[in-house]
Formats: C-alpha cells, structure tokens, sequence
C-alpha cells in the first residue's frame, strides 16, 4: 500500500501533464456555408496576375472539412477547385484538386485563424512539386485562400494565389 499511494500519485500528475488533443469542431464548423468572392491567380510565374471571381460551398464535421467551388476569369475559363481536410488535433492532412484536376496532397497544422499547409502537387508546377497553402478565416464572415510558389529563376517566393471571399 505505501508503494501503491505514491505510484498512483506519480501517474495521476504524469496523466495531467500530458496535453489532451485539440479540439477542432468549432474552428472548422465556423468555415463551413457558401462562400463567394474573388481575387488573383497567376497560372504561371512571370506571367500577370488574372482577376478572379470565385464561389466555394464548405462543409464541415467535428474533424473534417469539405471545400468544392469554382473560378473564373472574364470569359477566359471556369476551374473547378476542391479540398478535403481531415484534422487529428490541430494537425491537418488531405488532397486538393486545382485547375488540372489531378490530386496533390495537403499537409499542416493551424495556429490561431490559419491552418497553414504544405502542398505536394501531383506533377511538376512551376518547376518542383511544392507550395504552401494558407486558409485563414478573417472575423465571422471572411475566408482567404493563398498559395505561395518559389520562382524557379531566383527562388523567390510568389504569391500564386490570393483570393478572399465573404460568406453569403
């Protein structure tokens, strides 16, 4: 019993200490709903930035987010564009499909109003095969997409993607 009491202690304390995993629902509830707005797209670098007008139908679970929409340009094109997110705490992994309908995978974490993704595509883009993605919820009723793409010239960064939209 005397080495029972304080090994029992010792793993109530150790239990506590261990951090419970996060909570996602309410953050990825509060981005579902329909969305529309607009912004830039830059389908290659060195290429001008292309207006955009967008429209996104979110649907959200307790761990889990479903993206499907499309954009367009004038009368240039129409691109249908989806992402499925799963969440394991704050940890987020899933496929994205862009404008050439092949599946790239989607890996990250949120902090804050961001979840932050590194992106694998699915063949070479702008030289290599990654980016990163940003979904940021703005207040209750805005939403921004970006992608951002190292130049393969120079290596720097660009930003090949930034679109903001409200929700209807």
């Amino acid at each position: 019993m005397r080495i029972a009491f304080p090994l029992l202690c010792l793993l109530s304390a150790l239990s506590a200490a261990v951090p419970a995993r996060a909570d996602e629902s309410a953050f990825l509830k509060s981005l579902a709903g329909n969305w529309t707005g607009g912004g830039t797209v830059v389908t290659r670098i060195g290429r001008p930035a292309v207006n955009v007008d967008c429209r996104l139908r979110s649907d959200a679970g307790a761990a889990s987010v479903s993206m499907q929409g499309n954009c367009k340009a004038l009368m240039l094109f129409r691109r249908p564009i989806s992402a499925e997110l799963k969440a394991r705490g704050a940890r987020y992994s899933g496929i994205y499909i862009g404008p050439s309908g092949r599946h790239s995978t989607l890996s990250g974490a949120r902090k804050g109003s961001t979840i932050s993704l590194a992106v694998r595509w699915s063949r070479l883009v702008n030289g290599d095969r990654q980016a990163e993605m940003t979904i940021q919820k703005i207040g209750d009723n805005g939403l921004r997409l970006r992608t951002i793409d190292r130049n393969p010239a120079n290596g720097e960064t660009v930003v090949t993607s930034d679109i903001r939209l409200d929700r209807n």
